[in-house]
């Protein structure tokens, strides 16, 4: 690590306690549907339930949230992330047999081009669902 990268590091903050508390929330929400389901639909099924979901809880959400990817300022495609919710949290769900390494990239992605800076990567193909979640801080 270079020092930039060590600086940067070091100054690292912790989420506010507003999104640290909608996380808590939103992962409720994601054992309800696992409660409910169990593990072994496709990724489709679960976005939909959990939509459903956060309805239910009034959770405000935008589900297939679009954000452009950008590259030194100029827009070159587009991103879709699973949720935006309260505009403050990106959520990624999946439904694989083990999370990749690539799948913490695309939600610090997600991060960067939402300047946001806690997103929850769900995966709902485990027995447990506390086993399939992860808490990546950009």
């Amino acid at each position: 690590m270079n020092r930039q990268g060590a600086k940067d590091a070091k100054i690292r903050k912790e989420p506010s306690a507003k999104v640290d508390s909608l996380a808590y929330t939103v992962i409720g929400a994601a054992i309800e549907v696992h409660r409910e389901l169990g593990p072994g639909y496709l990724e489709s099924v679960y976005q939909k339930a959990l939509e459903v979901e956060f309805k239910l809880q009034g959770i405000p959400c935008k589900p297939k949230y679009r954000v452009n990817i950008n590259y030194k300022g100029q827009v070159i495609g587009e991103g879709e992330l699973d949720f935006l919710v309260e505009d403050i949290l990106v959520v990624e769900l999946k439904a694989v047999e083990r999370l990749a390494p690539i799948h913490d990239a695309q939600v610090i992605s997600y991060l960067k081009s939402t300047k946001n800076q806690l997103g929850l990567l769900i995966n709902f193909n485990v027995p447990i669902l506390k086993e399939g979640i992860k808490r990546i801080i950009h």
